[in-house]
């Protein structure tokens, strides 16, 4: 038997406490695991997190149904302007409850971070996801950190899963679209997705657009409060506003028409998608929600969606109908129609 051994590929199973860099140790569940959740996580999420270290988190029981919701989030970069992955996921799993007319109330977090990732940039993310969370009002109650070996990841991933509580009387889902009632937007599409590729490696290109991130729970709350009998809630993030209208069509087995110019899509993002060959209907959105509801409610629903900030640009866009039954369709500026079909993959990958 040789005596040379081969060294390479060893982890220290303590290395220096004080490394600027993730390492193995710091998911290995011991003395460095413990410092790193006391020292970093639990600082970093201040007031939205409860502090208890336990194996589970033990929750009062709200009153009403609940929602549960889960998420996982591979933005690349990591850091974007207007936000990060860590508001980012905390903002994503609020809307995902809120688009059942849930109010949200507690959030698990899960990291899965790539050795030698800088301890500041960890550290950038949780206190962004503590400062989301606070902001919006909710608890960031259970969490777990994995770290993988040098390769088998990429800096940061985040997991999250949310639970809130619907009001009774509430009702929203995807199959309740009825022909006769109207597509609402809350505001300029495609700007989060456009912001994370302006300053993607390769894909630079000048513009000054920020990630519209937001929690829009309020949003909604505002929505509900008016008096509309809100049917369908999505906020249009992978696949944007195309997805989210086709997948809303094949649900509630109806047809929609959308009036193409009616479409509030900002210059800058125009003008970005036109350089890279991307359709600005596909690009995701994280502070934008699509509404359908009653004719008759439209102009109360516009009204409460233009009086919250995160609705000012709320307009009207379409029209559930009888004809082409869970098909989309646009009508252009010339007169003609087409066809808005379900993204085929990804545009590029990790906008969320």
């Amino acid at each position: 038997m040789s005596n040379d051994l081969d060294f390479e590929g060893w982890t220290c199973p303590m290395p220096l406490r004080d490394t600027p860099q993730v390492v193995m140790g710091h998911g290995g569940g011991g003395a460095m695991s413990a410092e790193l959740v006391e020292n970093l996580f639990l600082p970093a999420f201040a007031a939205a997190s409860p502090g208890e270290l336990g194996d589970s988190a033990v929750l009062p029981r709200p009153a009403g149904r609940l929602a549960f919701s889960t998420d996982s989030y591979v933005v690349k970069p990591m850091f974007f302007p207007g936000g990060c992955i860590g508001d980012l996921a905390v903002n994503g799993t609020v809307n995902d409850l809120a688009m059942s007319g849930a109010v949200p109330l507690y959030l698990s977090t899960g990291f899965i971070v790539a050795e030698g990732t800088e301890m500041a940039d960890l550290g950038r993310i949780a206190t962004a996801m503590g400062k989301a969370a606070e902001a919006a009002g909710v608890q960031l109650v259970t969490g777990d950190t994995k770290v993988v070996d040098h390769g088998s990841g990429d800096g940061v991933y985040v997991n999250t899963a949310g639970i809130g509580v619907v009001p009774d009387g509430v009702h929203i889902g995807p199959t309740r679209a009825r022909p006769g009632d109207v597509v609402l937007v809350s505001g300029d599409i495609g700007v989060h997705g456009v912001a994370v590729m302006s300053v993607r490696e390769g894909l630079e290109f000048g513009t000054g657009v920020r990630s519209d991130s937001a929690p829009l729970h309020g949003l909604v709350a505002d929505l509900l409060a008016s008096g509309a009998d809100v049917h369908v809630l999505r906020d249009p993030t992978r696949g944007g506003l195309s997805a989210s209208l086709c997948e809303i069509a094949s649900a509630s087995g109806v047809g929609i028409e959308v009036v193409e110019r009616d479409v509030p899509v900002p210059a800058e993002v125009k003008d970005a998608c036109g350089l890279l060959g991307l359709d600005p209907w596909q690009v995701a959105n994280e502070g934008k929600l699509v509404a359908i509801v009653p004719a008759e409610h439209a102009d109360v629903a516009l009204a409460a969606l233009r009086a919250h900030p995160f609705g000012l640009g709320a307009v009207r866009i379409g029209t559930v109908v009888e004809d082409h039954p869970r098909m989309v369709v646009a009508r252009t500026g010339l007169g003609g129609t087409r066809v808005i079909d379900l993204p085929i993959g990804e545009q590029l990958p990790r906008i969320c």
